[in-house]
């Protein structure tokens, strides 16, 4: 079966960390670039992080540089998100993706 799943999501005080990770199934990992989105309440699905096949490649978006990293691990087929100094507004829904293809998500909570 061709799936994502996500887990590490929780709630944190803000300046915390939580570590996401990525579990990809039934399909070539190491073929696809492969990203985090997030989604908050009343807002679009935005682009946090993407990393290319061979995990040389990182963008970011400007809002968590310096405080976020992308990795993949293409032997265990994982992608996970560090997650740093958190703050309030990085509290949403987190998504790992590929072209075509979302994981189901996993909540992500700052808040004191």
């Amino acid at each position: 079966q061709v799936q994502l799943v996500e887990s590490g999501g929780g709630s944190v005080q803000p300046g915390g960390s939580l570590r996401l990770s990525c579990a990809a199934s039934g399909f070539t990992f190491r073929f696809y670039a492969m990203s985090w989105y997030r989604q908050a309440p009343g807002k679009e699905r935005e682009l946090v992080a993407t990393v290319t096949t061979a995990g040389i490649g990182i963008n970011y978006a400007d809002s968590v540089k310096g405080r976020f990293t992308i990795s993949r691990d293409n032997a265990k087929n994982t992608v996970s998100l560090q997650m740093n100094y958190l703050k309030p507004e990085d509290s949403a829904v987190y998504y790992c993706g590929r072209a075509g293809l979302w994981g189901q998500g996993t909540q992500v909570t700052v808040s004191s």
